[in-house]
């Protein structure tokens, strides 16, 4: 078997692999059914997609140890729609937003998760911690003459006994043994315990049903024409959009884990072809789901086998291993999923946060309270890198400062350091003494970056000054990038630029 197809830098470890798929695949299935029922999908619906995602993108996803399945982030976004429109236009958008992710990969826009800052990360990150153990609180609860109502006495004892031997042997089974993935045992202990001593407890069939057959291909039953994409395409354009936002920032979460390089795009990509056979048969869609990833990376798994083992053990219990699995103690699940949230934060955050920028500070709280009361990851990581972009531009803005001299021809030199851009303009222009310059003025741009529009405007601006004083600009070590820029917008400007080396300063791609 050619391994690499499982990782990028090592050789499977199979037994650890195949013990971190099970592990997974007992932790996605409860949660995959809670959300396929908020949104008031067919609890299997919630099941096909973690199936159907955990498959595709584990063999062809942009990493390994990268899980997927039926994940909220993506979900919550479609049950306006379902409300509205009903499931038939749920499948034909998960479809769409399939598509669209493809879009995103082959045009290679993946790569542009790397814009995301370090605070934006932390924020990220933290507040997705306390999502994840708030979620958890929520199987402290029962329903009563259908209202809904906290635990109390003897039932919400056991629930508390079992979630914390859960958490118990999660934590001190690694002590004994790393052999077998401790949330795994955990699992198993507890649900012996609860089976074999007959104890009361909250239990994966009470959640739902988890029996049925294969994914039955279904075409999506909606009108194709226009006024039903019109429907559709405003909820899989933010599905796509959520999905990507997640499973991209997930893979530069597991890069710095594991110390290795995912590929964006093509994550993109197969996450885009699994959102479209959820769309076919009969999945509510999904995304790289981040707790479940931390699952399978603390037991140890690096490779793609663990996902795919997960994603085959959910279809087998669907065909086959409904009853016994219906009969896991929800609070062992509850358990290990606390522990996710204790591991998912980013404690080294308080430990630097006297070391950051307030600014940063200021970024990563507000991402974090974002991401924690909207429970919307894309919007809280896109005010996150607004809000850095910005900063970024204050602070650059400030940097412009000009060295000026005349020489032994009586010609004022003005030496410009730092990026002209449009938020420097302003201070740009005030380093010029217009009225009291000489007839000749050169100005260098060896230590600067001329960069957009607005700086290419100031300089048209700064020009027609000088001219109309009857003055001659002379523009000096511009980078053939900059060049490119005034000769782009020669409508606009009218300089003499002097002829210089060529080294590139005003365009840093992305590659």
């Amino acid at each position: 078997m050619n391994t690499r197809l499982f990782d990028f830098t090592q050789k499977v470890n199979y037994k650890t692999e195949i013990l971190a798929g099970l592990t997974v695949a007992m932790t996605m299935m409860p949660e995959s059914l809670s959300f396929a029922i908020l949104a008031g999908f067919p609890p299997l619906a919630g099941l096909y997609a973690a199936f159907i995602m955990g498959l595709v993108t584990s063999i062809f996803g942009g990493r390994p140890g990268l899980i997927s399945g039926g994940a909220g982030a993506t979900v919550v976004v479609l049950i306006a729609l379902m409300q509205s429109h009903g499931i038939e236009y749920v499948f034909g958008a998960v479809a769409l937003a399939g598509v669209i992710q493809i879009l995103i990969g082959v045009l290679k826009f993946g790569k542009f998760i790397r814009l995301v800052p370090q605070p934006v990360m932390y924020g990220f990150v933290n507040g997705l911690a306390v999502i994840i153990f708030m979620a958890q609180l929520e199987q402290f609860k029962t329903v009563v003459n259908g209202q809904t109502t906290w635990l109390s006495g003897t039932p919400l004892y056991i629930m508390a006994g079992l979630v914390a031997l859960t958490i118990a042997i999660v934590y001190l089974f690694p002590k004994i043994s790393k052999a077998v993935p401790p949330s795994l045992v955990a699992i198993i202990v507890v649900g012996l315990l609860v089976f074999g001593l007959g104890i009361q407890t909250k239990t994966v069939s009470d959640i739902a049903s988890v029996s049925g057959g294969f994914p039955p291909f279904h075409i999506p039953q909606i009108p194709f024409n226009l006024e039903a994409f019109q429907i559709i395409f405003p909820y899989a354009l933010i599905m796509a959009a959520v999905g990507l936002t997640e499973g991209l920032l997930t893979l530069n979460l597991v890069d710095e884990i594991t110390a290795t390089r995912g590929n964006g795009n093509r994550e993109c990509i197969a996450q885009g072809s699994a959102n479209m056979l959820n769309g076919f048969f009969f999945g509510m869609g999904g995304c790289p789901m981040i707790a479940q990833t931390l699952v399978n990376l603390s037991a140890g798994a690096r490779a793609r086998l663990s996902g795919i083992v997960a994603a085959l053990t959910i279809l087998l219990i669907i065909l086959f291993g409904a009853p016994i699995i219906g009969r896991l103690p929800v609070a062992a699940l509850t358990g290990v999923m606390i522990m996710v949230a204790i591991g998912t934060f980013e404690w080294m955050s308080f430990k630097i946060i006297n070391k950051m920028p307030k600014q940063d500070i200021v970024v990563g709280v507000l991402v974090a309270l974002i991401t924690v009361w909207l429970h919307n990851l894309a919007l809280a990581v896109l005010v996150g890198v607004i809000i850095s972009a910005l900063v970024f531009a204050w602070e650059s803005a400030k940097r412009i400062r000009a060295r000026k001299f005349i020489d032994q021809d009586g010609a004022k030199h003005y030496e410009i350091y730092g990026p002209l851009f449009f938020g420097s303009v302003a201070a740009f222009n005030e380093k010029f003494d217009v009225q009291n310059d000489p007839e000749t003025v050169i100005i260098d741009f060896k230590e600067c970056k001329v960069t957009d529009m607005s700086a290419i405007d100031a300089l048209n601006k700064l020009t027609q000054r000088y001219a109309q004083m009857g003055k001659t600009l002379h523009l000096r070590s511009l980078s053939e990038d900059c060049r490119i820029l005034l000769r782009n917008a020669s409508a606009v400007i009218d300089v003499n630029v002097d002829d210089d080396p060529t080294y590139h300063v005003a365009v840093d791609r992305l590659k």
